[in-house]
């Protein structure tokens, strides 16, 4: 079996390591266990269960002198590997006080050290393959890690400051539509760099004319449906939509708060009155979908956003699809734990296309296929218009 160099993947390696616990430096040690919600895992519970990642897929599989940091943290810091055996249960991940936050530094220390002695030898291309799935499985983690700080803080009564690198431009362009004419396109990724595996399957589509929205929808035109009612409309809502909106007494997007008539909301420097420019946000897809009924709209398919998605800017948020988040012609799953990636979770799932402020920028691709629950909004995500 071939072997390759790793000097400039080991360097890729430290700075990706590095970068987790850079999004965590701002935090206070009380911050790294809370989940206020089940969908929102505690910092700590990232930085180890990435950890583990590197621990249980690369090196006590392929360096027969690793000896496992502590054997309880494989039950402890797995995520949804059901080959790999019994793990602690999603809604529990914020009751673990043990370890502490720091026995979860030095375990990092200790995996990264090995990873860092285990990329002086000459790899296969077997597992620098592997090497490079955690590269990009980490990435997505400190994209998590982003989404559920500013849920943990944005549940604090005194809105924390915690800092924001992250800058959301406004929508500067004047709105209009693009013209896509009807025809048979190719779909999916096939370029040579890497990919996830729902992303592979490239296949042909047929498309009727359509026009897609050249920029975002922004907080002032979202107010618009606010005010108008929209909320309050089961009209415009699909049935389950409904039910979630009455449900959980939602009347705005999420970390949005009015006081004294005045329209605030949370950002990661605080409480902050509400910029009527910027790209709304936080928005599950229930409300995505209500916004484009109430405009006399819809949202995109993913086919038809991937086919447009060089003819506008894209990479603020990730934008809601009208796509039921679903296999790819020829799709295969991989064997083994690295097999449950992706594939087991093609039902009841809606896709998201482009990227967002916090996303890696190799993840910028306009294959990529992020998907969650229609009702999640925490992610960084909004809205393009369709007709």
């Amino acid at each position: 079996m071939p072997t390759i160099p790793s000097i400039n993947l080991s360097e890729k390696f430290l700075c990706l390591r590095l970068k987790s616990e850079s999004i965590c430096k701002p935090l206070l040690i009380e911050d790294y266990s809370v989940q206020p919600s089940e969908f929102a895992s505690p910092p700590k519970w990232h930085l180890a269960h990435s950890t583990w990642f590197w621990e249980e897929f690369v090196l006590t599989k392929y360096d027969p002198n690793y000896t496992v940091f502590n054997t309880q943290f494989s039950y402890l810091f797995n995520s949804y590997y059901n080959t790999i055996g019994t793990r602690v249960q999603r809604a529990g991940r914020g009751l673990m006080t043990r370890p502490s936050v720091g026995d979860i530094y030095d375990y990092r220390k200790y995996v990264t050290t090995a990873m860092t002695l285990f990329f002086k030898t000459e790899l296969s291309k077997e597992i620098i393959d592997v090497i490079e799935i955690g590269m990009n499985h980490e990435e997505q983690h400190q994209e998590l890690l982003i989404y559920d700080i500013k849920y943990i803080l944005g549940m604090q009564p005194t809105f924390p400051i915690y800092g924001n690198h992250l800058v959301l431009e406004a929508e500067t362009e004047d709105s209009n539509f693009l013209k896509i004419e009807e025809g048979v396109y190719e779909i999916g990724h096939s370029a040579s760099s890497f990919c996830f595996d729902n992303e592979l399957g490239r296949h042909k589509v047929y498309i009727c004319d359509f026009e897609i929205a050249n920029r975002l929808v922004t907080n002032r035109e979202y107010l618009e449906f606010i005010n108008s009612g929209g909320y309050s409309d089961f009209n415009f809502w699909h049935d389950e939509g409904w039910k979630w909106v009455n449900d959980n007494e939602v009347n705005a997007p999420l970390y949005w708060l009015q006081e004294e008539q005045e329209w605030k909301h949370y950002t990661f420097d605080g409480l902050k009155v509400l910029d009527s420019d910027l790209p709304v946000m936080h928005l599950s897809y229930y409300e995505a979908f209500a916004y484009a009924a109430w405009k006399g709209m819809r949202l995109p398919t993913e086919f038809e956003w991937e086919i447009a998605s060089n003819q506008f800017n894209w990479g603020k948020l990730w934008e809601w699809t009208n796509s039921a988040y679903l296999p790819y012609p020829q799709f295969s799953k991989a064997s083994g734990a690295l097999g449950e990636y992706n594939g087991k979770f093609m039902v009841n799932q809606i896709v998201l296309r482009g990227a967002s402020i916090a996303t890696a920028d190799n993840h910028s691709r306009n294959t990529y296929r992020n998907f969650f629950h229609p009702d999640m909004r925490w992610q960084f995500c909004g809205l393009r218009l369709a007709k």
